[in-house]
């Protein structure tokens, strides 16, 4: 069907520009006399597909030595037809072309689409490869080489029915075949051109579940003939009604050239008009989603790593940090060495003195025998003033320590509920900027793009605002806001910033409640369902100078407790 769909524009059209974004990826830009289409090919193991694309991906500022070769083969040729091996996934595009000198010359592009052994292949007029995104030689596989120079061979024959070409009777029969297997696992064995995804689909509608072969009844098997002549009549007009399957979280999990059931109770199905938009906005979400991810992990990683040093900076400062009663001791020890200096001996390894903070009892003090009694004086004076001066400075350190972790953790809680790249690149902005994270020497001059704060409308109407991040925290308490706003804030845990926009009107207890919830669910302590919850007129909000982005004080407020509340984008 796939294949209908392009030749339907393609056949006809002349290649105007091809570029390679990846080492697997091809883009086609396709010119004819109705309009222009970019056609794209991936081989990648996760995501091998070709269509036509909307999305402008962004190509490499010097292009492989492969895209010159197929730029100086391909460009200006002419899409002449389209063939398909039956129902494998191998598309074989027929090109004319010119030559060097000028002279027409028939070239073939081969789509393979099989999973991590998805290639493309470009042949000459002999079927000689002439170059492939993917070279395979005998070392990776010992049934065909894919080497210029070579003949292409055509990937292992499978031996399923071809399910336009084969009778019901025929298929039910081949399927019967495999009577211990489940019946998916029986179609996926016998039918070609079908995705381990429909097969389930297939036995879900046959059987609402997925019995063995040799437990369907009668009806069941007349069901699945009907399903089979579905599928076929389908595939013969042409006529599909493509779709993609989502999660709750928006996560993309399937999508199919004809309706599903399987999952319709607990995915969301989205309709497409085309069979290449589902795949474009199928695997551009979820290549998002997926790089999303792997950057999320990363920066998880990083700031992990961060806050376990910090943590353990800490502890050993406090470690460190000196008794405040062998200060004390030594303070005293100093002051009754000198109170009494006049009746101390010399050359003595230690002084028995009244010690009038005791009740005159008798303390024996450590002296040093080569020093005279006013020379040990000075020298408990000297620690003392030493221990002093580190446990201030310990305590300082202690207390920035502290500040830091707590600014940690509320990059951990962003990292939680960051959803897209643009997100992650505005945390990653901001551990740049607080000198968590080394300035990106190939960007220097390049800051993403501000990402405006989630909006919300509370039960009444009033407009209410999350931030992101730390950075957007800050931006929408200091400058977006007003200052007649409310701030809300989930107490004594990171989270978001909300503002409940009063617009010069009084927002009534189920305002305050929804905003304080969403404070809640944007936030650490999500999970816990309820939690208190500060909030305050924007007006009472101070950033202290030099302090971590988010950080504000407030020294009047009001508390909720308050039922977390996702609310509605």
């Amino acid at each position: 069907m796939m294949k209908s769909e392009l030749e339907a524009f393609a056949v006809g059209s002349k290649i105007d520009k091809i570029s390679q974004p990846t080492k697997f990826e091809l883009v086609i830009s396709l010119r004819s006399r109705t309009g222009s289409k970019r056609l794209f090919i991936s081989v990648g193991g996760n995501s091998p597909r070709i269509c036509f694309t909307e999305v402008i991906p962004q190509n490499p500022s010097k292009p492989p030595m492969l895209c010159m070769l197929f730029r100086k083969l391909l460009t200006g040729a002419v899409v002449t037809g389209m063939r398909q091996q039956g129902l494998d996934r191998v598309l074989f595009i027929d090109l004319d072309a010119t030559n060097e000198i000028g002279d027409r010359v028939k070239r073939t592009l081969v789509v393979e689409i099989m999973a991590q052994y998805s290639n493309c292949i470009l042949l000459d007029e002999n079927g000689i490869i002439i170059d492939s995104l993917k070279r395979v030689d005998v070392s990776k596989s010992s049934y065909r080489e894919v080497l210029p120079k070579r003949a292409y061979v055509l990937p292992p024959s499978q031996d399923k029915l071809n399910l336009i070409e084969a009778g019901t009777d025929e298929l039910i029969s081949r399927i019967k075949l495999f009577g211990e297997k489940s019946l998916s696992s029986a179609v996926l064995s016998s039918v070609s051109g079908v995705s381990p995804f429909l097969s389930h689909e297939l036995a879900y509608r046959v059987c609402l579940g997925d019995k063995k072969v040799n437990e369907l009844s009668p009806m069941q098997l007349e069901r699945l003939a009907e399903e089979f002549d579905g599928i076929k009549q389908t595939l013969v007009s042409g006529v599909a009604k493509p779709c993609y399957l989502t999660s709750d979280e928006g996560d993309m999990l399937e999508f199919s050239f004809m309706p599903l059931t399987l999952m319709a109770n607990s995915a969301k199905i989205n309709r497409c008009a085309s069979l290449s938009e589902t795949l474009d906005v199928f695997y551009t979400e979820r290549e998002k989603t997926l790089r999303a991810r792997a950057q999320a992990e990363d920066l998880f990683r990083t700031v992990n790593s961060l806050v376990e040093r910090t943590s353990k900076k800490i502890n050993v400062r406090r470690e460190e940090l000196p008794d405040e009663d062998e200060i004390e001791e030594k303070r005293v020890s100093a002051e009754l060495i000198n109170v009494n200096i006049a009746f101390l001996p010399k050359g003595v390894s230690s002084y028995e003195i009244e010690n009038y903070y005791d009740e005159n009892r008798i303390k024996i003090i450590k002296a040093n025998p080569e020093l005279s009694p006013q020379k040990n004086a000075q020298k408990y004076y000297k620690e003392y003033r030493k221990a002093q001066t580190a446990k201030k400075v310990l305590a300082e350190q202690i207390e920035k320590g502290i500040a830091e972790l707590e600014y940690l953790k509320t990059v951990q809680d962003e990292l939680t509920r960051a959803e897209t790249v643009s997100e992650l690149a505005e945390i990653r902005e901001e551990l740049r900027e607080t000198g968590y994270l080394r300035a990106d020497p190939k960007n220097k001059n390049r800051t993403p793009p501000v990402q405006p704060p989630l909006e919300f409308v509370s039960p009444n109407g009033f407009t209410v605002l999350v931030g992101r991040s730390n950075l957007q925290n800050d931006n929408l308490s200091f400058k977006t806001a007003k200052k007649l706003d409310i701030w809300f804030h989930v107490q004594k845990a990171p989270g978001s910033h909300v503002i409940l926009c009063v617009n010069d009107s009084s927002p009534s207890d189920e305002d305050y409640e929804y905003a304080a919830g969403l404070a809640v669910w944007f936030s650490s302590v999500r999970d816990r369902g309820t939690a208190e919850v500060d909030y305050t007129l924007v007006k009472n909000l101070k950033k202290p100078p030099a302090s971590n982005p988010g950080f504000v004080i407030y020294n009047v407020y009001k508390t909720i407790y308050a039922k977390a509340v996702k609310g509605e984008k």
